[in-house]
């Protein structure tokens, strides 16, 4: 394993150098890896095991779009597509991708096709941290083991398909072969990862829920909205606030962070941007940080988890997601988004 120095703190982690492709090939040649569930994560990691040469079959309920799908990428019916449960009984490697609500529901059926020495695998720590409200309690004579890719799956294939592949954090949580972690770091390595660097199921699922409620998607799309209405309640147009709210950050300034940091980012900008946002940070950070406090007590008690577990459960679930999403693509804030984006060069060009 590589020793790498994050800010003061070495962490061991896994590249192509200690582990590659032609490793993993070896550690999972006699496998049969099933990926069950073909809605976000399924797809990417699927079709990049395929591409990579593994022997991968879909699991997936017959009749709805998700199966269309796994159709439309290359997948047969009656040869490498199957339903959940006769995908799981064919394989030895179980990616157990639906949905965390999904994984619930559909969780007797796929224990009672576990054999001995399998391997169940996970891309998130929740089923298994939250137990006692999931009711997933794997055999024993099993693998349980996780690799969680830092992307959505959209991502994880964009990625490989580039050929810079994603980041995942990878875990074992039990060992019944002796070749738990070897299966985890094959199949990490199988899907496309960049580089793996180790956690455990709960810390997983802690700073996952948390990212998502927080930076990653919560807070960034709340500040989002206080910002650009704050400047519409100051007379901006709607085209100038959506500009100075996303198209920057999304188009430009995001990509800088991301190329070198933060630093980097502010040592690219104008003096006067340097100066108020280095004057403004440590106040947004002060503002913020009794939130995060809130939400990752949230996540640990597992408040977060019932309110997943019984929203997604209920029947009308995609009806009421459709109306919350269709609330935020129809505000002025959005509706500004997409005509922006439909004044950039390449779209205008189309």
């Amino acid at each position: 394993m590589a020793k790498i120095d994050f800010g003061g703190t070495v962490e061991e982690v896994i590249t192509s150098e200690e582990f590659s492709l032609e490793k993993a090939q070896k550690v999972l040649e006699n496998e049969t890896i099933a990926v069950l569930g073909y809605g976000v994560q399924g797809p990417g990691q699927a079709l990049n095991m395929k591409d990579n040469g593994f022997k991968v079959i879909v699991g997936q309920r017959d009749g709805g779009p998700s199966w269309d799908h796994a159709v439309e990428d290359g997948f047969v019916p009656g040869e490498t597509l199957f339903s959940l449960e006769e995908a799981a009984k064919r394989a030895t490697v179980i990616q157990y991708l639906v949905s965390d609500a999904g994984q619930v529901s559909t969780w007797p059926g796929i224990k009672a096709c576990l054999n001995p020495g399998d391997a169940l695998y996970f891309s998130h720590g929740f089923a298994i941290t939250y137990k006692d409200q999931t009711g997933i309690v794997p055999p024993e004579d099993v693998d349980v083991i996780l690799v969680a890719p830092k992307g959505s799956g959209k991502t994880v294939r964009r990625n490989f398909l580039a050929g810079s592949g994603i980041n995942s954090s990878y875990a074992v949580f039990q060992d019944y072969t002796g070749r738990a972690r070897e299966r985890t770091l094959a199949l990490g390595v199988a899907i496309g990862s960049g580089y793996l660097f180790p956690t455990t199921f709960e810390k997983e699922v802690y700073s996952d829920l948390t990212g998502e409620r927080g930076v990653l998607m919560g807070c960034l799309a709340g500040v989002m909205e206080a910002q650009y209405d704050l400047l519409r309640k100051n007379g901006h147009s709607p085209s100038e606030a959506f500009n100075e709210t996303v198209e920057e950050l999304t188009q430009s300034l995001i990509r800088l962070v991301a190329e070198n940091g933060m630093d980097w980012m502010f040592g690219n900008c104008s003096t006067t941007a340097q100066r108020g946002a280095l004057d403004w940070r440590g106040k947004f950070k002060e503002a913020v940080a009794p939130v995060f406090d809130d939400l990752y007590e949230s996540v640990k008690s597992g408040k977060e988890a019932r309110i997943v577990l019984d929203a997604n459960s209920r029947d009308d679930y995609r009806d009421g997601l459709n109306r919350e999403l269709s609330e935020i693509r129809d505000s002025e804030m959005w509706r500004a988004g997409t005509a922006v984006r439909a004044l950039r060069p390449e779209n205008r060009n189309e």
